[in-house]
């Protein structure tokens, strides 16, 4: 029997109103290869001023051009200008879909039905974002929307320790000023899923982000060990 899992929904708003010549519509173009010579496509997504750039390497959001209040359109999302970028092996997971499961799994297992599954530690003692070929290190099947562009990506039974083979889709649109990201994923095994979208923001579109203020409406966050895994405690914000 199959499982779904609708694992979530990102929104990411304009700032400021739109101006300019009305532009929409996807393109798409190559981009590069993997070492393997897999190709690597990359799609444009455009709405009026509004830009989204993806390519099938780990369904990576590449740019983001929006305006600002005073209609200056700039790229806040961190990138890479080339295919290059996203092979090093110090890519920070720029923009990239992270799975299996992003975040850690403590000492690179866990424990399912009482079957422990083991995984590959590639933080430490920890399995961090999937493993050593998570989801951001694989080339996605792609499908063009009327506003967007649907990626598929199938990992096999087994694959980097997880049991069952799950398929995943990342659904991203643009439309009305604002970028959508859709993830959904289907299983024919019990399993642990936690997909996202790994991007980094300057919203000033360039230069650092010390200016930036950032406000989080909590009474209480997860303090963490040394490895960065939660400790269990619910502390108090004050």
């Amino acid at each position: 029997m199959r499982e779904q899992f609708v694992t979530g929904v990102m929104l990411l708003g304009a700032l400021a109103m739109a101006g300019g010549a009305a532009q929409a519509g996807v393109t798409r173009q190559a981009y590069g290869k993997t070492p393997d010579g897999t190709a690597v496509d990359i799609y444009t997504l455009k709405d009026s001023q509004f830009e989204a750039q993806i390519i099938t390497y780990g369904a990576a959001l590449v740019s983001l051009k929006t305006p600002d209040r005073m209609r200056q359109v700039a790229d806040i999302i961190l990138g890479f200008d080339s295919m290059d970028g996203y092979l090093q092996k110090n890519n920070p997971y720029f923009g990239a879909i992270v799975g299996r499961y992003a975040n850690r799994i403590a000492r690179g297992q866990f424990t399912l039905h009482g079957k422990t599954y083991s995984l590959p530690r590639n933080d430490g003692e920890n399995s961090l974002h999937g493993g050593t070929r998570g989801f951001d290190k694989v080339v996605w099947t792609a499908t063009p929307l009327k506003d967007g562009v649907e990626f598929t990506y199938v990992s096999p039974d087994g694959d980097q320790g997880y049991p069952g083979t799950l398929t995943a889709t990342v659904r991203y649109t643009l439309h009305r000023n604002t970028l959508r990201i859709e993830y959904t994923a289907a299983t024919d095994k019990d399993t642990v899923v936690n997909l996202t979208n790994h991007a980094y923001f300057n919203l000033s579109g360039a230069g650092d982000i010390l200016s930036h203020q950032l406000k989080l409406n909590a009474t209480r966050y997860t303090p963490v060990d040394a490895g960065l895994i939660p400790t269990g405690e619910l502390a108090a914000v004050e």
